[in-house]
């Protein structure tokens, strides 16, 4: 067994879980500006599949906790638990900010305070564990920490694009114009950006992992906008 460093012992206790090899809980928490020219090395790939193991970890999770739902309220929890903002949540509690490492240009700027960084260190951390230990360990992670958020709303989220188009044609207007303006980020992990449009009101621009998610962030803005909802950035 690799001997491993102390500092990562107390965030150990908080994963609730004992690295065999800890050199791979070390990758997980190391991003790309730490290892220029050596890619493989950072957690790129690990967060790839704690991405994936989140999705059915979560996806399993819900199944069985609300056997009333159907597929769409389901895929709403789903993509509510799953999005970056719950990883940074989760990323949060464990204060993985405290452990990462990071190039220096990324530590002068503030990077362990970063929330793409601190989503997908949480997803790579889910990874390790999967390659330590396989599912189970992995699983019982996001049970630990992505259960009570499950739990914090009874109710599934409702649908922003659904109640801006309510909204919208309440009030004489046409359906909501969505259009896509940027696309970024690598292939398996897309950035998009789209613009939201709607004739009389000022136009806002959402991002999300998916154009869908995109569409759906940038309808929570307006909203929000508009004093329909409370705005989700507060």
């Amino acid at each position: 067994m690799k001997r491993k460093p102390h500092e990562l012992s107390a965030l150990e206790e908080r994963l609730g879980y004992r690295f065999k090899d800890a050199a791979l809980l070390a990758q997980a928490l190391t991003h790309k500006s730490a290892v220029t020219g050596r890619k493989h090395a950072s957690n790129q790939r690990m967060e790839f599949l704690g991405d994936r193991v989140l999705g059915l970890a979560v996806a399993e999770m819900l199944y069985g906790s609300f056997p009333g739902n159907l597929e769409g309220e389901l895929s709403q929890r789903h993509t509510a638990l799953v999005r970056n903002e719950t990883c940074v949540e989760v990323a949060l509690l464990l204060g993985l900010g405290a452990h990462l490492n990071l190039g220096q240009g990324e530590r002068n700027t503030g990077g362990e305070r970063n929330h793409s960084i601190l989503g997908d260190a949480c997803e790579a951390v889910i990874g390790a564990i999967f390659l330590d230990g396989g599912y189970e360990p992995s699983k019982a992670l996001i049970e630990r920490y992505w259960r009570p958020l499950m739990q914090a709303s009874a109710q599934a989220p409702r649908d922003a694009k659904a109640l801006l188009q309510e909204w919208a044609l309440g009030r004489g207007l046409p359906v909501p114009h969505y259009r896509e303006v940027d696309r970024s980020g690598p292939d398996h992990k897309p950035v998009f950006r789209v613009a939201l449009e709607l004739p009389g009101i000022l136009p806002v621009e959402g991002v999300g992992p998916s154009k869908r998610d995109a569409e759906k962030a940038a309808a929570s803005m307006m909203l929000a906008r508009e004093g329909v909802l409370a705005d989700p950035h507060e």
